[in-house]
């Protein structure tokens, strides 16, 4: 592969942030070097972007940045589509700023275009996009690097320590810090490489959306889900994001290690798994925030414990997964207790309608639920308690997986992802248990108690269960061949 490089870039593709995700020869000739991204939607403090330019400065060539939002995704809604619509607007900005072009198409009825990749492909000498494990980002990825004629490069952007450096075969999650915390500083620092070429400003083989005009009459227009709305609480685009991260600094961090795991208060949890989800924000600059605040040690310490310590060991795990969001990545003792007590009697079983709009028998579980129906995001404490709870309101295990698989997907912002995945599969494994109980077997269970101690902890529930929430429409039957 190293051949095929221009000079002084023979071992590029050996930076563990980058991956050769086929064998094809480098194109002469063209115009370009490609740079495609889905989900990493930041022109600054992106690996993604820097690894293109650099290869587009070895080989006297612009780079174009593109970026497409498809009208069929899974669970594409007004929510998803106005997050995505506001990153992508604020990514060309800042691209246009860092001195290279940006084209976006938004597929709809009156405006679609096929294989745009591919088409733009033709005119680039290679292909960079973003290792993303998850969801379509990853399949969509794959093809293309088996379909196209240039080489394609995936480079890591949601990790402050690429899981490459690590290596393979990590256990469990003290083995993979281990490896991890270490490394940390070596990757903290980096700084947005800069083209040595004008824009890109030729021909291409379609006409790009305007990324400022009306999203709001744009979307309108969509054969989407209308039904759920944007979050009011996770505003879309790049000073929304930095705007949550001031206010980690200033009103979260001085006292995360004590309110973190209290969702009755307001100011207790960061709040920016939205924005690291569609690499909004990154974890290298929330990190230099972090580092460079006056928060106490133990503060700091906490929160890299979440972000890096637990977000980035989701991460390494779906790596190595086939599907991340599959059932059978559920630890293999778990998966035998719950199936050997699938049989059992299940008094507190619901019908996906009425957990799907939180209106269940079960009033901590409606105010979990309805933080995601109204806000698309729920709070990590009520996550797990959310999570264990669906094993009892279902009439299975694989049941229960695909119906809080399905549910964070649809309504969080940041579903579909390495993280709420790891979550979801720990609550359903973990460590194993002494006591074998009805339904959960070995799989340890989890009371509300710990929320309703707080003071005026029952009151908030109460609230919280019985807030407004979009009035989403309920599927004729469960997705369930996505995640089983």
């Amino acid at each position: 592969m190293s051949g095929a490089l221009p000079p002084g870039l023979g071992d590029w593709h050996e930076c563990p942030r980058v991956r050769a995700m086929n064998d094809r020869p480098i194109a002469t000739g063209v115009l370009y070097v490609l740079c495609w991204l889905q989900q990493a939607l930041r022109a600054t403090d992106n690996p993604v972007i820097d690894a293109a330019v650099r290869l587009g400065n070895a080989l006297g060539l612009p780079v174009l940045v593109y970026h497409g939002v498809r009208e069929d995704y899974p669970y594409a809604s007004d929510r998803l589509h106005h997050f995505i619509l506001g990153a992508s607007r604020d990514l060309a900005a800042g691209c246009r700023t860092r001195g290279f072009a940006c084209v976006q198409h938004i597929d709809r009825a009156d405006h679609r275009e096929k294989g745009l990749v591919y088409r733009l492909g033709a005119d680039a000498a290679a292909l960079v996009l973003e290792d993303q494990p998850t969801f379509v980002a990853r399949w969509q990825a794959e093809r293309v690097a088996e379909r196209i004629a240039i080489p394609t490069y995936a480079v890591n952007a949601a990790c402050l320590v690429p899981p490459a450096v690590l290596g393979d075969g990590i256990g469990g999650r003290s083995g993979f810090l281990r490896r991890h915390e270490p490394a940390r500083a070596a990757w903290a620092d980096g700084e947005d490489v800069q083209t040595d070429l004008p824009a890109y400003d030729g021909a291409l083989p379609f006409v790009p959306d305007d990324p400022d005009g009306d999203i709001e009459a744009l979307v309108a227009g969509l054969d989407i889900d209308h039904s759920l709305p944007p979050s009011a609480a996770f505003p879309a685009g790049r000073a929304a994001g930095e705007a949550r991260l001031h206010r980690l600094i200033r009103d979260v961090l001085p006292g995360y290690a004590t309110t973190r795991n209290d969702a009755t208060q307001r100011e207790g949890a960061s709040g920016l798994s939205p924005y690291l989800h569609f690499g909004v924000l990154g974890p290298r600059e929330a990190m230099r925030a972090v580092t460079s605040s006056p928060a106490g040690a133990r503060h700091k310490t906490k929160f890299a414990d979440e972000l890096l310590g637990w977000r980035e060991w989701f991460h390494y795990q779906a790596r190595a997964l086939v599907a991340p969001e599959r059932y059978d990545r559920v630890a293999g003792w778990a998966r035998a207790t719950l199936a050997e007590h699938a049989g059992d009697p299940r008094p507190h079983l619901e019908r996906l309608s009425a957990m799907l709009r939180g209106e269940t028998r079960d009033e901590t579980w409606n105010a979990c639920q309805r933080q995601f129906l109204r806000f698309g995001w729920m709070h990590n404490n009520l996550r797990m308690y959310w999570a264990k709870r669906i094993l009892a309101m279902t009439p299975d295990p694989e049941t229960a997986w695909a119906t809080a698989c399905y549910l964070n997907d649809r309504l969080s912002l940041d579903g579909r992802d390495p993280s709420t995945y790891g979550n979801i599969a720990a609550m359903f494994g973990g460590a194993p248990g002494d006591t074998d109980r009805p339904v959960y077997g070995r799989v340890a269970t989890r009371g509300d108690g710990s929320t309703r101690a707080r003071d005026g902890g029952d009151a908030w529930l109460a609230k919280a269960a019985s807030r407004d929430v979009p009035a989403v429409t309920v599927p004729s039957e469960l997705p369930r061949e996505r995640y089983v």
